[in-house]
């Protein structure tokens, strides 16, 4: 050791675990950097992996937070719920950066490492349905891709039978003074939530007079600004798989582009998005 060496031991810092836990114990890091598993020679495969490995993480959080959010709300425990949606926000910022990684990968780079995924897809990932489901986009169909998995499939169905992040938001309102028609919030939770004039004029009130609603208006802008966030992941899905493949169809079997270009015209929270209009 040089005399320029720092030691951090000598101002306390603890360098023996052989007894106590460690950075990497306590985050697991040997099964995390141990389960890249490339299936070729292609330099970026790993690249693929990293890239899809790190959104399930996100997705991970995602989960955790939109279900404490929408526990919160339903027990008019507001004020967390708005945190863990602006921390939401940051989370899917987090996931449109790394779209800019993967768009590094060329095409050419791309096919020599395709062939390797087989029919796996990214659509097929359980946790992007269930928070798609927590969101209200309650679209049975994509069930189908996990009939096979006895435990993911129950997951998904406990999902679709609870009410949705919206649901539950429009539910507050009403416990609120904000009257929301009966219908809607009667309806069968496990469809997904269409547009309804009565509840657009519900919101109406509130974004005339913001300052006599002020709960219900910042928790809509913050439901607002999630939703922004995720279209601008959908949307650069869409450009990141037409700059890799073009219009090739989907590994899953999917139309690919097209496919997800039409999932850019989901909306989740239709009358926050269109009260903007009749103000």
């Amino acid at each position: 050791m040089t005399s320029s060496d720092y030691d951090p031991s000598s101002e306390g810092a603890e360098t023996e675990f052989a007894r106590r836990m460690s950075y990497g114990d306590y985050l697991a890091l040997d099964a995390i950097l141990g389960a890249q598993h490339p299936l070729s020679e292609a330099h970026d495969e790993m690249l693929f992996i990293i890239q899809h490995q790190t959104t399930e993480l996100w997705m991970r959080l995602a989960i955790h937070e939109l279900s404490a959010a929408r526990r919160a709300i339903a027990k008019d425990e507001v004020q967390p719920a708005m945190k863990m949606l602006a921390r939401m926000s940051r989370i899917f910022e987090q996931l449109n950066g790394a779209w800019d990684v993967l768009r590094t990968m060329t095409p050419s780079e791309y096919t020599r490492f395709r062939s390797q995924l087989g029919q796996s897809s990214g659509f097929q990932s359980r946790q992007y349905r269930l928070i798609e489901y927590l969101l209200g986009n309650r679209n049975h169909p994509m069930l189908k891709p996990h009939a096979h998995d006895a435990e993911t499939t129950k997951l998904l169905e406990d999902e679709l039978a609870t009410p949705s992040l919206y649901d539950e938001v429009l539910r507050l309102a009403d416990r609120n003074g904000l009257k929301m028609p009966a219908a809607v919030l009667s309806r069968d939770v496990r469809e997904t939530h269409s547009f309804n004039e009565g509840v657009l004029q519900a919101w109406r009130i509130v974004y005339e007079a913001p300052e006599t609603h002020w709960m219900l208006y910042e928790l809509a802008e913050k439901m607002v600004d999630f939703e922004d966030y995720f279209r601008r992941w959908r949307f650069n899905h869409v450009t990141t798989v037409e700059r890799v493949i073009g219009f090739k169809r989907g590994t899953g079997g999917t139309g690919g582009v097209s496919y997800l270009k039409r999932m850019l015209e989901v909306e989740l929270f239709p009358e926050l998005w269109r009260v903007r209009t009749i103000l």
